[in-house]
């Protein structure tokens, strides 16, 4: 089951790089905020469940599609490019194993636990 949703991430992962491609998205852009949805880990410095809380906000599909919705409507090309880093950034993260938080803490996460105690 992991394999098959590993492949599925990958395979969205470079459908929203082919988009961000379209879009004639900046690639300096893209390497300058394809981490910055981690900055959401400073919540953890608040307690497990707030930075859950804020961890989630920022990896949710909810979130990225939001984004790019706003960016449609709107007809901001910088808008939905971001959006599709965001995505990207999603897809890269379930490829590695790391999915949304739970509040028992940061290893805890909707795709199991991570890290080498797992």
């Amino acid at each position: 089951m992991k394999l098959f949703l590993k492949l599925e991430y990958a395979a969205l992962l470079v459908a929203s790089l082919v988009a961000y491609h379209q879009f004639a998205g900046n690639w300096w852009l893209f390497a300058l905020l394809i981490l910055a949805p981690d900055l959401s880990m400073l919540g953890y410095l608040a307690g497990p469940r707030i930075g859950a809380w804020c961890y989630n906000v920022a990896h949710t599909w909810l979130t990225a599609l939001g984004v790019l919705l706003v960016g449609w409507l709107l007809a901001s090309d910088l808008t939905t490019t971001v959006g599709l880093i965001l995505v990207a950034h999603i897809c890269m993260d379930r490829v590695m194993g790391y999915g949304l938080k739970h509040e028992s803490g940061f290893k805890d996460t909707h795709l199991g636990r991570i890290g080498r105690d797992s």
